[in-house]
């Protein structure tokens, strides 16, 4: 139960210099031990997979919707903040009316056996979370980024995400060494892989490896996988989006196994 709401209307207020700097730096999350969730639909993929997070905010206009009273009562702090003070919370053109922080917990290892996508130095935000989405609507359980990832829980990376977050293990900043520990075939896709994504089953349950938007995998970690597949493509393009190219892995990997 949230307890009564605190009343913030100074800009200097503690909570709120920690919430600015989560917004404005990707990796400030790890040095302060929380994440900000900004905007209705993340909040409730959060407490939709039992997260109770550590406090809310609310504008003065989301604490005038009952539906966003609601949703802020599941956190165990409430603050009400000014519109304006609010809106410099904000990454979105629209600011929102809601926000959650959540506290970091320890980091997880790795987990045997869970089907997984692995991220070498991918570092658009928006494909990393787009990739997390893909993973979490199509069987991937678990995502492990390599150092050298975009940070995945920040701002850009939540957004894109949509809430796949909360449906996935996530392991961050691990070494080519760790991959040892999923005792899984890692698969990769290459141009100029002799078998087709769609030629034969692909291996279930696998640990998908995509590689830096430019440079692709690392030869040495390609150099580690049991497959690598290529992607057709008729059209004559040079290459995908990586995080295209993840859906169309993940899409596969599901298909080949139900087929």
């Amino acid at each position: 139960m949230t307890a009564g709401p605190q009343r913030i209307s100074a800009r200097d207020n503690p909570l709120l210099a920690r919430l600015r700097r989560l917004q404005q730096d990707p990796g400030a999350y790890r040095r302060i031990g929380a994440i900000w969730l900004e905007g209705e639909h993340l909040c409730e993929a959060c407490v939709a997979r039992g997260r109770v997070p550590a406090q809310a905010l609310l504008s003065d206009a989301g604490a005038a919707d009952a539906r966003l009273r609601a949703l802020a009562a599941r956190a165990a702090k409430l603050a009400i903040v000014d519109d304006a003070l609010f809106a410099q919370l904000s990454g979105l053109e629209s600011p929102a009316r809601i926000g959650f922080v959540l506290e970091v917990g320890e980091a997880v290892p790795i987990e045997a056996g869970q089907p997984t996508v692995v991220l070498d130095r991918l570092q658009d935000a928006g494909n990393v979370g787009s990739i997390l989405r893909s993973a979490a609507a199509l069987g991937v359980a678990q995502v492990v980024a390599l150092k050298g990832t975009a940070a995945l829980w920040s701002p850009k990376v939540l957004r894109a995400g949509m809430g796949a977050h909360f449906a996935l293990r996530l392991v961050e900043g691990a070494a080519a060494g760790d991959l040892d520990a999923l005792a899984l075939p890692l698969v990769a896709t290459s141009s100029h892989a002799e078998r087709s994504i769609v030629d034969g089953a692909l291996p279930w349950p696998c640990a998908w490896l995509l590689g830096h938007e430019g440079q692709g995998v690392d030869a040495a970690l390609l150099a580690r996988c049991a497959e690598t597949r290529r992607i057709p493509q008729p059209g004559g393009e040079e290459s995908l989006n990586v995080a295209a190219a993840a859906a169309i892995c993940f899409y596969e990997s599901l298909r080949s196994r139900k087929a």
